[in-house]
């Protein structure tokens, strides 16, 4: 019988599918082998189906005769059968663009008493130390909760810099049980908590008695434990990831749900894995909030490691920029033989403690919104979305640096897959992405003429539709060229001694304008560039990460008890 293996990246605009079709070994024939499917389709498309990757999923098994009559029925609103399907793979940006959108789910904040505002006033630290004007990102969760309880630590040792936590106070769990109760009152649509205490990193029991509690009481779909997020040093940080995993999980939880619906048996004996923002893959069950933010770009960064650096041979092997132009946005990262992670990092204005792929993100991509303000050409950070998309897309869109793509002849109409129009099987449509330039371009001619009326200055010499459609891919190329700096030569690395790796949708469409400014002598292009996440996540190792905290002074003395630490993580 044939088995399919799907890997699905379900980015901002496109949902990308690479599927393997094998035979078991008793029925495969002398000449078997496995068969690669690839496959994309638009991520949003509300009037043909309501998930991509499901929909992905069963556009692969119906064209390749694995559905049977019965399997589904002709409105695709049955659950499909999964009898040929062995296992699920994906990347998914559902928790990025809850976190981008404020979109999570509503939650709260149980913190040790005396601490309710220390998120409010968090770090301190500004974005901009010269922005007179700077506002403070509003916080996550919606109520707080003070726990009367207290660890303490004591220092021992003929150095006095081992800390040893103690329990001064413990949680009444009886006034916790009240507390909880008024909160589901006062607030119902508080769907999840998040359980920061002090140094609980080193004295994990308080916490634990507490999430205990809440999940007997059963008041809220999920709970948040700061000690087993990251247990670590800094409460702040602390409190912000389990916050984040707070507002974020249920609506991942949400989704796979939802997802899992689509299929008989709800995938009951698929293997079902998702990406993590670490680049490596995770059971659905563990699959969590904090650790999903980078989902969809990390399986890039395994894609390209996996070819540009494994497969060109140099004399010298060169480290390899990874230029992921997704529809929405583009990531760039950097690969020299290991992978490079960052272990704090501060997304949309929440600090998350948690291993995460270093990768470099600009609101720049296929999808990006085109704009002429004030006699400049600006390029998003808008995004046209997939639904309504660019202008191209049939569907009453704005132009986006797809349509200018589209009218330079960079992207071919006949080779573009046919998914557009009324029933999904139209090609772009051209001519319309020409005439909202041409609408455009009399629009930018007109005020430069009467701007040079009012200098004094003879009019200029208009600028044709391609002139226009040009000025905007380039100030796109200068906005890219900017993360490949910041990982290049802010860093003390020379961007020219590397190799660009180019993938994503759109990333073959200005590869060559990114290096030739960045002065890069080679491009990379893998065959499956145009879904290079999805061919990643096929490629990701399943990995499980678990730390604990070691305070003691760094000397040969305690490498002994540094080593039962790492026995004891083995062993879990």
């Amino acid at each position: 019988m044939k088995t399919v293996s799907f890997a699905i990246d379900r980015g901002g605009t496109f949902t990308d599918v690479y599927a393997e079709i094998t035979e078991d070994e008793a029925d495969a024939s002398s000449d078997g082998g496995k068969k690669i499917v690839v496959m994309k389709l638009l991520s949003e498309d509300p009037e043909n189906y309501s998930d991509a990757p499901r929909e992905g999923i069963r556009r692969v098994l119906e064209q390749n005769g694995l559905l049977a009559k019965g399997d589904i029925s002709e409105e695709h609103n049955d659950r499909i059968a999964t009898r040929h399907i062995s296992r699920i793979r994906m990347g998914t940006t559902v928790a990025t663009n809850a976190l981008l959108e404020r979109g999570g789910a509503p939650c709260a904040l149980l913190v040790t008493r005396g601490f309710r505002d220390l998120l409010v006033i968090g770090t301190q630290a500004r974005p901009d130390i010269f922005d007179l004007s700077a506002r403070r990102p509003d916080v996550l969760y919606e109520e707080v909760v003070e726990i009367d309880e207290r660890v303490g630590l004591e220092h021992a040792g003929d150095d006095a810099q081992v800390a040893k936590p103690y329990s001064i106070r413990e949680p009444d769990l009886d006034v916790l049980t009240t507390q909880l109760k008024e909160l589901a009152h006062r607030n119902p649509k508080i769907r999840s908590v998040a359980v920061t205490f002090l140094h609980s990193y080193l004295y994990p029991h308080h916490e634990l008695a507490v999430g205990r509690k809440i999940q007997e009481l059963g008041l809220f779909e999920h709970v948040s434990l700061s000690s087993q997020l990251s247990p670590m040093i800094k409460m702040v940080s602390r409190g912000y990831t389990a916050v984040v995993d707070a507002y974020l999980t249920p609506k991942i939880m949400e989704y796979i749900s939802s997802f899992r619906s689509g299929f008989q048996n709800n995938l009951n004996g698929v293997e079902v894995e998702f990406m993590q923002s670490d680049g490596g893959l995770c059971h659905v069950d563990s699959f969590t909030g904090y650790r999903a933010i980078l989902s969809g770009p990390a399986g890039g960064v395994i894609g390209y490691s996996r070819t540009a650096f494994d497969e060109i041979i140099d004399t010298e092997r060169r480290p390899v920029i990874g230029f992921d132009m997704g529809g929405t946005s583009t990531d760039v990262s950097r690969y020299a033989g290991r992978l490079e992670h960052v272990f704090e990092t501060q997304i949309a204005g929440v600090t998350v403690q948690a291993p995460q792929l270093d990768i470099q993100t600009v609101a720049a991509g296929g999808g990006s919104r085109l704009f002429y303000r004030g006699g400049l050409f600006v390029v998003g950070p808008e995004s046209v979305g997939a639904h309504p998309g660019p202008v191209c897309y049939r569907k009453g869109g704005q132009l986006a640096i797809t349509d200018a793509n589209l009218v330079l002849g960079r992207i071919s109409v006949d080779d573009f897959p046919r998914i557009f129009g009324p029933n999904a099987d139209q090609p772009l449509d051209l001519s319309a992405s020409r005439l909202a330039f041409f609408n455009l371009t009399s629009t930018i001619n007109e005020d430069r003429n009467v701007h040079a009326k009012a200098q004094g200055n003879p009019p200029p010499e208009p600028l044709s539709l391609e002139d226009v459609a040009l000025g905007f891919i380039r100030v796109a190329n200068e906005a890219m060229c900017r993360p490949i700096r910041i990982i290049t030569e802010a860093r003390g690395y020379d961007a020219r001694e590397h190799v660009l790796s180019s993938f994503g949708g759109a990333g073959g469409q200005h590869a060559c304008g990114i290096a030739k400014i960045l002065g890069m002598e080679t491009v990379y292009v893998n065959q499956y560039s145009g879904l290079l996440s999805a061919y990643g996540i096929r490629c990701a190792d399943t990995v499980v990460e678990k730390q604990e905290p070691v305070s003691l002074p760094l000397s040969e003395e305690y490498l002994d008890t540094c080593k039962q630490s790492l026995e004891r993580l083995e062993s879990r």
